[in-house]
């Protein structure tokens, strides 16, 4: 197994004789994704959480925390666009997923910037982002019905084996083992690299919680397809399982490659289907128990690590693709605050559906406990990753993608800002984009799940909302027409944006 040492060497950056006599090498890179987890979940970030996340909260401890790092979307697959592509969701249309890949065949995403660097490259998980489906939609165009993307494929019909083309292991990673959307999105299928593992044959209906939960809560999951080897509640431990062994059969197989190992966990995203040995682990009911499950998961994953005598060689990465769907209501019930004190929630434009715990465990790099208030995106992992491996990304690679090494090692200045703004986009295609203190949103309401989604302007009223999140984090002082020159630079620099097709400078 390559032997770890510190990025400071790896980047030329020597500060003390260890780093003169070491050579530079490449550690292992795990990238764990949960679904739809709120920034007040881990009592790494809110003291006051009800639910128990001892196994994250030690990476935490062991590592270091970004307070504002921010998701490119504020829904599942914009944001893992912009995570895997080190560009903004809102260059592109990712709502194209339930039939056609969303990224395209050339682009370079981290898998394949790992893979060309000599990575052995994994992903277990929710890809989310498309496959070339238009065999199984030809095979099912009798039955078609058109509809949502959430229910469009629910009984498309597919073959035994049937290639499915355009997922992960056309852009970047050399195995996978996961399911195409999330677990309450039908069919419900496991996928072998790019091939069906067993159709989904038989069916299965709609199901509700009921009681305190709205209806795209609890248990939640809609009708559809389903394989006759595939039960609901098993995924989670499943995904866990294969995790182990990509780990496992790599250090015994590969030592001469490092790995990047991206587990992406459908959960806690609905539906929320904690085993008998979680339920009542947490004060937060139903939720808070599948995010307990979810953290001992995620433990099986750091433990194996740890057995295998790859802790200090290996990067972990730890991070949520968007906020949670919990109501002011489920605070009242259970006196737990997921979105942290944040306003909104999943798919908002507001602070708790894009804004995320984010956290980096590098042995020999990043001091134990550090905290960073740095204003970061997903898409910087791109050139994070490139910085790290000493290489350049090309132009039309990483387009909103910037390094946060300078972070990690801890020679950024704490006032100075690592990247430029950070944009999101929320589910309804509202943009937000945040410059320091100032943050600024193209329109008025929520763009997602909270209400008012949307609001027209009044007469003379604000067209849109800007907030000092220093003095307003709550996002409650909408100061559109009190500061027209911060409204104006940054609607010029969005207009530059997408005038250049990207926020990194041309080399």
């Amino acid at each position: 197994m390559l032997l770890f040492v510190s990025a400071l060497l790896i980047l030329g950056c020597a500060n003390d004789e260890q780093k003169n006599t070491q050579n530079p090498s490449k550690p292992n890179i795990v990238l764990i994704l949960v679904d739809d987890m709120g920034y007040g979940d881990l009592r790494s970030y809110n003291p006051e959480s009800k639910i128990p996340t001892p196994n994250i909260d030690g990476l935490a401890s062991e590592g270091i925390r970004f307070m504002d790092a921010h998701a490119p979307g504020a829904v599942c697959h914009p944001s893992r666009y912009g995570l895997l592509t080190g560009r903004y969701p809102f260059r592109t249309n990712t709502n194209v997923w339930p039939e056609q890949p969303v990224i395209d065949e050339d682009r370079m995403t981290i898998a394949s910037l790992l893979q060309s660097e000599g990575y052995h490259t994994a992903m277990v998980g929710k890809w989310h982002l498309g496959f070339d489906e238009s065999a199984a939609i030809e095979a099912s165009r009798e039955n078609a019905q058109e509809s949502g993307n959430n229910t469009r494929a629910a009984y498309r019909q597919y073959a035994e084996d049937q290639l499915l083309s355009g997922g992960p292991v056309d852009r970047g990673f050399d195995s996978f083992f996961g399911i195409r959307a999330s677990t309450d999105i039908p069919p419900y299928f496991y996928i072998r690299d790019d091939r069906v593992v067993n159709p989904p044959s038989d069916s299965i209906g709609n199901n509700y919680s009921g009681g305190i939960w709205t209806d795209i809560q609890g248990a939640f999951w809609r009708e559809g397809g389903i394989a006759p080897d595939l039960e609901l509640i098993d995924v989670l431990p499943r995904f866990t399982d294969e995790s182990i062994a990509v780990i496992e059969n790599h250090n015994s197989s590969n030592q001469n490659k490092p790995l990047f190992l991206y587990v992406a966990y459908p959960a806690p995203h609905t539906p929320w289907l904690p085993t008998e040995a979680f339920e009542g682990a947490s004060d937060a009911g139903m939720y808070g128990d599948f995010m307990a499950m979810v953290d001992a998961e995620i433990g099986r994953i750091l433990s194996t690590i740890d057995k295998e005598n790859m802790s200090d060689e290996t990067l972990v990465i730890f991070t949520s693709d968007n906020g949670p769907v919990w109501y002011d209501k489920d605070k009242e019930q259970f006196g737990h605050d997921s979105q942290g004190g944040l306003r909104g929630m999943k798919g908002d434009v507001y602070e708790a559906g894009h804004r995320m715990p984010f956290i980096v465990r590098w042995p020999g790099v990043v001091d134990h406990g550090a905290v960073t208030d740095q204003t970061i995106s997903f898409t910087d992992l791109m050139a994070t990753f490139a910085d790290i491996l000493n290489t350049e990304l090309p132009q039309n690679a990483g387009e909103d993608s910037f390094s946060l090494v300078p972070v990690l090692t801890g020679e950024q200045p704490e006032k100075e800002a690592v990247r430029p703004p950070v944009v999101s986009v929320s589910s309804r295609g509202v943009r937000t984009i945040q410059d320091g203190r100032w943050k600024l949103i193209e329109a008025l309401g929520s763009g997602g799940f909270s209400d008012p989604a949307s609001m027209d302007p009044e007469p003379g009223g604000p067209e849109g909302q800007l907030y000092n999140l220093e003095e307003d984090p709550d996002e409650t002082n909408n100061l559109w027409l009190n500061h027209p020159d911060v409204v104006n630079r940054l609607k010029r620099l969005l207009q530059d944006y997408d005038r250049e097709g990207g926020s990194r400078p041309a080399e």
